[in-house]
């Protein structure tokens, strides 16, 4: 009898990524845009949704989706990425100039007040 290796089995390494999904809408798609330019996120166009995947951190910087729509900076903010994103994985955090996606909580650990040392 041979075995053989399921892409479905189960791993419980840490994957080190993180991401979402964006409607494939006219903001997300200047989302995906400006994404595809950073070196540690794939970007894959699907017929409904946009999907955004990145290697341990990345950042969704405000003014570079500005830049993008051709709009005045302050137009893109949290309230219109909120809308454009199905959901996501990794860790999130929004501050006022961007949004970033952590793989690890590890590495979101001072911005999410997340205290590293064990309690004795």
């Amino acid at each position: 009898m041979t075995s053989t290796t399921s892409r479905f089995e189960q791993n419980s390494t840490a994957s080190n990524m993180c991401g979402f999904t964006l409607m494939n809408s006219q903001v997300g798609v200047l989302i995906a845009n400006v994404l595809t330019r950073l070196d540690n996120v794939e970007v894959t166009h699907l017929p409904s949704m946009i999907r955004a995947d990145g290697k341990n951190r990345f950042d969704v910087v405000y003014a570079d989706v500005d830049e993008e729509a051709g709009e005045e900076e302050g137009w893109f903010n949290a309230a219109e990425f909120e809308e454009a994103m199905s959901t996501h994985y990794g860790r999130m955090v929004h501050l006022d100039d961007r949004t970033i996606m952590f793989a690890n909580p590890e590495d979101a650990a001072e911005y999410l007040d997340f205290d590293l040392k064990p309690v004795t």
